[in-house]
């Protein structure tokens, strides 16, 4: 059914409507600011760790694998967040999924020797594993079609401004005073979570009609049910058919009626499990947010996040490597900051395509720079190797490249592309392909440059990036103004496609002659 968005009464203003989602989304945001914090905190203490003559030590091998552990602890984490949040809501999950950080930044500020280091980096991937789901659940179910896109944008820029307060807490104080300060999110983030609603449509789907109206009301500004009852009786039908039993070929029977409700649990959930992942609508989404998470993770930015100091030094960069990795967070902050006003105007199938291939373009001027000016020597885990030499050629091509990652939005369809039914533990599985592809892309570039040196590296990473550009050219739809029900019902089949592009129009048309 496709639910279409009822504007409310006139005494409601918009900008009143619109503020109530992005208030009820503040509790997310802050654990996406917590979320950038984390997975940028090694780039802060890894130039500081490496073969540090006081304190904690790493050689080269245990700095790969510093740099990479959380990512490989995030996938663990993100397949949790899926259950945890179907099992307890959107909301309550919201709230628990804080305190893995809540250990893992107490015990990397104590962290006393390297089994305590790895084992409190470990614990920020799992924690920001676990934190996916809900936020993506959350954020997605209380918007509007019509300013879905933006919120879900505004999460990719509370990312961006963690990664880019980490950055300067980098430049400011020691990597120990750094988890310190970042224990203050998850308990700012636990207070505002209890000042939120539960999403409508969950509420709904477990029968809690009147809790679920006074949400909507809340969500729309504030309002009174008059003002919201047409699109609640929308929602309500919808969610009605969310309660049926999707084992049984008559979808019109309530799971608490009908025959599967007396079965083993075990056996039910592996049934659910079957009809609900194993369905066009889950498996074509899916397939393309793993596919964009690939691209997107291999196109250059990502894998090298964890060593970006010395990445930068050994280009040649004429700037204080620190301070680079600054500006890289100021110029994730604006592209991100810029994508929400680039979606209104493009698209998100444009802004996807366009941005990724931008990154593979910088790839390559790197790698063409790499091959030309840098020596066989240059080894970007071994400062004494670094050229004397600097240019602001490699500079700038690292900044657009920056620039660009940060345009790139699979995380804003990660919200909105999966059915209700699968959409927490969909997103977690994807979530968990993203943070998999990051450990493998961050663990083999000290690989691909011994092997293949800088310019091997970033050829690889332009490769991927090419191949990414034609792959969503093919298959990403246009998801921007689009309720949640029509994206389930083209993935269902009911609808060919939401690209207006001629290229796509051009094969419709064939088909129907």
């Amino acid at each position: 059914m496709v639910i279409k968005h009822i504007h409310e009464a006139q005494s409601v203003s918009r900008l009143r409507s619109v503020g109530s989602q992005i208030i009820a989304c503040m509790s997310p945001n802050l654990l996406l600011l917590n979320l950038g914090m984390a997975i940028s905190f090694a780039t802060i203490a890894l130039p500081d760790l490496l073969h540090a003559k006081e304190g904690l030590s790493l050689d080269e091998t245990q700095a790969s694998w510093f740099g990479s552990i959380s990512f490989l602890a995030e996938p663990l984490g993100a397949l949790v967040s899926g259950p945890l949040v179907d099992y307890v809501g959107r909301k309550k999950a919201t709230f628990l999924v804080n305190l893995p950080h809540l250990i893992a930044w107490t015990l990397m500020y104590f962290a006393w020797d390297l089994p305590s280091l790895f084992v409190a980096n470990g614990l920020l991937g799992f924690g920001s594993g676990v934190m996916e789901a809900p936020i993506n659940s959350y954020v997605s179910e209380i918007s509007e079609p019509a300013v879905r896109g933006a919120l879900c944008t505004l999460t990719m820029l509370f990312i961006s401004l963690g990664i880019f307060v980490m950055y300067l807490l980098g430049t400011l104080v020691t990597w120990r005073y750094a988890a310190l300060i970042s224990l203050s999110l998850p308990f700012a983030s636990m207070l505002l979570v209890l000042l939120v609603p539960e999403t409508p449509v969950w509420l709904l789907v477990n029968g809690k009609e009147k809790e679920a109206l006074k949400s909507l009301c809340y969500l729309r500004g504030w309002t009174k049910p008059e003002n919201v009852r047409e699109e609640f009786d929308q929602l309500a039908d919808y969610s009605q058919n969310l309660r049926n039993c999707v084992i049984c070929t008559n979808n019109d029977q309530d799971i608490t009626t009908c025959d599967h409700a007396s079965m083993n649990w075990f056996k039910r959930t592996l049934l659910k499990f079957r009809y609900v992942f194993f369905c066009k609508e889950t498996l074509r989404p899916l397939q393309l947010t793993m596919l964009y998470f690939l691209f997107y993770v291999m196109s250059g930015l990502t894998p090298i996040k964890p060593n970006m100091v010395n990445i930068c030094g050994a280009f040649g960069m004429p700037q204080n490597g620190k301070q680079i990795v600054m500006m890289v967070g100021i110029i994730t902050c604006l592209s991100s900051a810029f994508a929400i006003i680039a979606i209104k105007l493009l698209g998100k199938r444009k802004l996807a395509i366009s941005a990724l291939f931008m990154t593979s373009v910088c790839c390559v001027g790197l790698s063409i720079y790499a091959k030309i000016h840098l020596g066989k020597e240059v080894f970007s885990y071994d400062v004494t190797t670094f050229p004397k030499e600097t240019s602001y050629t490699p500079l700038v091509l690292f900044y657009l490249l920056t620039w660009f990652t940060a345009c790139g939005i699979p995380w804003v369809l990660l919200g909105e592309v999966f059915p209700f039914r699968s959409r927490a533990s969909a997103q977690g599985i994807a979530a968990a392909s993203y943070y998999l592809f990051t450990f493998l892309g961050s663990k083999t570039l000290i690989d691909l440059e011994t092997y293949a040196r800088l310019w091997g590296a970033f050829a690889t990473y332009a490769a991927f990036g090419f191949l990414g550009t034609i792959y969503l050219y093919f298959f990403l739809p246009e998801t921007e103004g689009k309720s949640l029900a029509e994206i389930e019902s083209f993935y269902n089949g009911k609808l060919r496609i939401f690209p207006d592009d001629p290229f796509f129009n051009y094969f419709k048309r064939q088909k129907k002659k």
